[in-house]
């Protein structure tokens, strides 16, 4: 909210990988996420959500669960250019209406219980008996293009790769003129044992799955169960987590001799004891950060142009 997020980076108090840059896919993870996240507020500083952009459709649903579930004490509105079909979200209306994966107040579904008394209608679970309660902010903006569609995903597309290209510029050594490639640094070497692995976004064959995590950008987090290990290979989790995450970090290469993670993270030390979980996503590493490796000789590792177009 105050400038380009590059810029100011900070280290969350609170943070889980989704490991995709839209959450349609599995919407009920992503409440999964936000309630997580939003359990560790104190309510001692005030709290602003930032919500995504996506309100048409399932998206305004998602964001009526999302108004109902974290009871906010305001909304802010900001009506789009020249599109009116968005209701003003007032109290009564969210009230009302029913979200993606919770029920509005017009049908209420009520059940008689067998017990006689007067007492013995009982509003079945889920249903809410009272509106919310905040102020809406209703805001219609002037200048031009506001909220014209199209843009924003180039744009936020870019803000990403800035972001990322931000969060590994503290892998540089602040007394070197140079930005050196990812090929000069030394990675943390991680036993296939100590970590768990998951790759949130699709499914891939156990044989396959050292192939998808090498070069991949990773989700560095802390599961709250143990590690099992019963063989000397990857340990791959069934479900993805709902779990911490402690920063992140790009798989240099996987030693399958030694059974070793090659890992380049900024995360410290002291928080890297923690991590026990690596979550691979749909989030690519910027392509400048592979084609612009300088100082090799013949192949530049990771990048081809030798692949059919017709996949």
């Amino acid at each position: 909210l105050l400038g380009p997020p590059f810029t100011h980076q900070q280290t969350p108090h609170k943070m889980v990988y989704y490991g995709q840059t839209s959450c349609e896919q599995d919407t009920e993870r992503y409440l999964d996420v936000v309630k997580y996240v939003f359990s560790c507020y104190k309510k001692e500083v005030p709290l602003i959500i930032n919500t995504m952009g996506w309100v048409k459709g399932e998206g305004l649903l998602l964001l009526i669960d999302i108004i109902r579930l974290l009871s906010p004490s305001h909304v802010v509105q900001m009506d789009v250019y020249d599109w009116k079909a968005m209701a003003p979200l007032t109290p009564e209306h969210v009230h009302l209406s029913a979200g993606l994966h919770t029920k509005g107040k017009q049908q209420p579904k009520c059940k008689q219980l067998d017990t006689g008394a007067a007492e013995s209608w009982k509003c079945s679970e889920g249903e809410d008996a009272s509106a919310p309660q905040y102020k809406l902010l209703y805001i219609h903006p002037e200048f031009p293009r506001a909220g014209v569609a199209g843009e924003a995903r180039v744009h936020s597309g870019i803000l990403r790769d800035m972001s990322i290209l931000g969060y590994l510029g503290h892998l540089q050594y602040p007394d070197i003129g140079a930005v050196l490639p990812l090929h000069s640094l030394v990675p943390y070497q991680v036993p296939f044992s100590a970590v768990a692995l998951r790759v949130i976004h699709t499914d891939v064959a156990p044989t396959n799955i050292m192939y998808a995590v090498n070069a991949s950008w990773v989700g560095l987090c802390c599961i709250p169960d143990e590690v099992q290990c019963q063989t000397d290979g990857p340990v791959l989790l069934t479900q993805t987590p709902v779990c911490d995450c402690l920063g992140f970090g790009i798989v240099r290469g996987v030693d399958m001799e030694k059974k070793l993670y090659h890992i380049l993270t900024p995360v410290p030390p002291e928080n890297l004891r923690l991590v026990n979980c690596f979550l691979l996503g749909n989030i690519a590493i910027p392509n400048c950060v592979l084609v612009g490796q300088q100082g090799i000789e013949g192949e530049i590792p990771y990048v081809t142009s030798d692949y059919n177009y017709s996949i």
